[in-house]
């Protein structure tokens, strides 16, 4: 596991024509990274080792492309909020299109603000607060299938908990029968993300008989298979059901011209919510149980808090506000592990930040992992300390040091869902159950889509 960076407060400058620029590698970076680190794909290690050397602002080349790695809130904040017109995702976020098409993550634009207008009234809070009795009705039927003693795989059970979750409230249908094939077709598609983003110009080869992306594409012909068949059984009844895609299928824009969306666009923004729908809270949840299981002192706490709000009885939505240790414990999850560990963008035209002047088409990196590590604004920042989030605590830190669901117009559109569902589902099986840790792993990380634990982490359940 990575260790605490202690930050640079100065900001030195490195002239190169009329640009001025943050200090870095001199030297040719694949080349660099090969010698450097055991494991050449893992960018949290090189985040860490330009923290060390450079401070929290740096700057690399890869060929001809500028590369800025900055873990300053103020820079942040203007990137995502102040200039964030000068700005648009970065390469390897648009190529995310291969799987998702233009979807809210990776479109962009006038195009991007109109469908997440059409998408927003189906994550009004009303709407989502409906669905908190089927994510805690999930959540019981998994804590009655465990068994004392059964060694079991966290993060595989959170996914086929948040599958069911997300399938039950976003599409209105059961996928029970087929969460393992879909979970393996994700699986496929996650341990290729890398070898897509490395590939130059991918796209150009997807159709070849090279071995990762046949896999690859038989996997995204499966995964669509399931959400066409059932965008098409939604068309074909008409009725609104409650759930997202009926309101998707329903929506229009009325700042335009009253359209709705396509099939094609449907589909897109379908899976869009429905991968980003299960696999980050599976990801949060999975890192919250290996948390509890190592600091027994927040687990009481979470414990008693439980038993006290609720009293025996499943939790509801309306119990939301009392259960704030839990979503304490949760939130200070996502800050050691937060699944969504970096975001990019790059600049559209020359940029200001600070004492800097950024070369349009330059590439801006930014890691919540690495700030939400940072002990300039997180004393002890490996210690697990849920206090970290009472109102107080939050008030005095400054905004761009936590955002794990992003922030300005393209912030996690379901940020209201994920948070009642962590919260429902770690208040539900923790009333029933503790899970230990199986002695003798090493647990380290793997930073793809989201930031998933490398190996699976092996837990046993234990009754309360």
């Amino acid at each position: 596991m990575a260790t605490a960076i202690q930050p640079r407060k100065e900001f030195p400058v490195v002239r190169r024509g009329e640009y001025r620029l943050p200090p870095g590698l001199k030297l040719n970076l694949p080349f660099y990274i090969t010698r450097k680190f055991f494991n050449p794909g893992d960018p949290i290690k090189l985040f860490e080792y330009l923290q060390r050397t450079y401070g929290s602002t740096s700057h690399y080349r890869i060929a001809t492309s500028d590369v800025f790695v900055m873990h300053e809130p103020e820079f942040i904040r203007e990137i995502l909020i102040n200039q964030a017109d000068k700005f648009i995702k970065e390469r390897t976020q648009r190529r995310m299109k291969i799987l998702l098409g233009n979807g809210l993550i990776t479109s962009e634009g006038d195009f991007h603000r109109r469908q997440r207008r059409i998408v927003a009234p189906a994550f009004h809070r009303q709407r989502v607060q409906a669905y908190g009795a089927v994510m805690v009705d999930r959540a019981l039927a998994m804590r009655e299938e465990w068994q004392p003693g059964q060694e079991i795989g966290a993060l595989a059970e959170m996914m086929r908990l948040t599958l069911q979750i997300v399938a039950r409230t976003l599409l209105n249908t059961d996928v029970t029968a087929e969460v393992r094939r879909i979970n393996d077709e994700v699986n496929a598609i996650m341990d290729l993300y890398n070898f897509l983003v490395a590939l130059p110009k991918a796209e150009a080869y997807l159709n070849l008989p090279i071995p990762g992306l046949m896999r690859f594409r038989r996997a995204r012909k499966r995964l669509d298979g399931v959400v066409n068949r059932i965008i098409a059984e939604h068309r074909a009844d008409a009725v609104d059901r409650g759930d997202l895609l009926s309101m998707l299928l329903r929506s229009r824009d009325d700042e335009d011209d009253h359209s709705g969306m396509t099939d094609e666009q449907v589909r897109d923004e379908v899976l869009t919510i429905f991968l980003a729908g299960y696999e980050t809270v599976a990801t949060a949840l999975t890192w919250t149980w290996y948390l509890l299981a190592q600091n027994p002192a927040a687990e009481a706490r979470m414990h008693e808090e439980l038993d006290r709000v609720l009293a025996g009885r499943a939790p509801t939505i309306e119990d939301l506000p009392q259960l704030r240790y839990t979503e304490m414990v949760l939130a200070e999850s996502m800050r050691l592990y937060p699944p969504a560990w970096a975001m990019g963008r790059q600049a559209t035209e020359d940029v200001e930040l600070g004492p800097y002047l950024l070369p349009a088409g330059g590439y801006v990196f930014f890691s919540q992992y690495m700030i939400q590590r940072n002990p300039e604004f997180w004393p002890e920042p490996l210690a697990f300390r849920p206090e970290r989030f009472t109102p107080e605590a939050k008030a005095g830190r400054p905004k761009f040091v936590y955002f794990p669901f992003g922030a300005g117009s393209r912030q996690c559109i379901g940020e209201g869902f994920a948070w009642m569902e962590g919260v429902l589902v770690l208040a539900t099986l923790a009333q029933k159950w503790r899970l230990r840790l199986v002695p003798g792993q090493t647990i380290g990380l793997q930073p793809k889509i989201t930031l998933r634990p490398k190996p699976e982490i092996r837990m046993i359940p234990e009754l309360r």
